[in-house]
């Protein structure tokens, strides 16, 4: 994987990304020390971020690595008008490995395009989030060791999110069957269906989670996206679909594990944080050591 730029789960093998796993597990056991000593990652945060950008910064800096960049475009010299391609040239002489996020989707791949540095793309528009995939295979294999023969539940806005979009790809690497738990109007894209279609995963489509709950290994939620929405009256007519509380509980099965990327709005009431199931901070914390141990594969210092 050296020198390899990441923009999509379509960049990867599944052997690739078990071996990911694999080195991230080691990375979390304190294997590898300050192996990011004397580099320089550029964090390009064009959208804002809290656990991505933050997660990152954290590990950089715990594995001895030096981090520098902006959180926002606005600090940037985009507000100056400068191309993306032109920041990318500059940064790149600057740095050793570049962590890209932006609210135009295909922005990481045109920006791998203009430079031989490694690319991850941290997230463009509501196209890709492949690290954060990484961290959700890894917190399933800690819970579950094997995914194959499992039920994934993949609920909410299934339409615009982008970890949603990333994670199908990689789940499809395993015998999974997935259930897509959303409205109508936020339905999993048919470009989606069509590429699990054509590579035989099993899936079905629920409105409800009420519905198939009992059957999940884990269940995966995702917020309304409100900044995805050009018409609010359209936002409005699907917020608040989904909400998991006390009572939703009872309909899901005693060892079913309930995840999210974060952040949430009212989708997973707080009083859930308390249950045996609920995964979604450890889930977050996870990916320390699993950008840890991306970045050190890239640039070719985890073998």
């Amino acid at each position: 994987m050296k020198n390899k730029s990441i923009i999509s789960l379509k960049d990867i093998s599944k052997d690739e990304l078990m071996y990911l796993m694999k080195r991230a597990k080691e990375v979390k056991e304190g294997k590898y020390g300050n192996f990011l000593e004397g580099k320089i990652i550029s964090s390009l945060f064009f959208e804002p971020s809290t656990r991505t950008r933050l997660s990152f910064h954290s590990a950089v800096k715990r594995a001895g690595g030096d981090i520098i960049g902006f959180a926002s475009a606005g600090s940037s010299s985009t507000k100056k008008g400068e191309s993306l391609g032109d920041t990318i040239k500059t940064v790149s002489g600057y740095c050793d490995l570049i962590v890209m996020r932006h609210h135009v989707e295909g922005a990481a791949r045109r920006a791998s395009d203009v430079t031989d540095l490694p690319i991850i793309n941290a997230g463009d528009g509501a196209n890709q989030h492949p690290t954060q995939t990484f961290l959700d295979i890894f917190t399933m294999l800690e819970k579950k060791e094997n995914l194959d023969g499992l039920n994934i539940g993949l609920m909410g806005d299934l339409k615009y999110s982008r970890t949603i979009h990333s994670l199908l790809v990689a789940l499809s690497f395993f015998g999974v069957r997935l259930y897509f738990i959303s409205p109508e109007a936020l339905a999993i894209p048919e470009r989606y269906t069509d590429y699990l279609d054509d590579i035989n995963v099993e899936y079905e489509v629920y409105k409800d989670f009420k519905e198939c709950g009992k059957d999940l290994d884990f269940l995966y939620c995702t917020r309304i996206q409100k900044e995805r929405f050009y018409d609010p009256v359209e936002y409005e007519s699907v917020a608040g679909s989904y909400i998991i509380d006390k009572e939703g509980l009872s309909y899901l099965d005693e060892e079913t594990y309930i995840m999210h990327p974060l952040p949430r709005v009212d989708e997973i009431a707080v009083e859930v944080d308390e249950d045996q199931r609920a995964i979604y901070f450890e889930q977050a914390h996870n990916g320390v050591p699993v950008r840890q141990a991306l970045i050190g594969l890239l640039l070719g210092i985890i073998k």
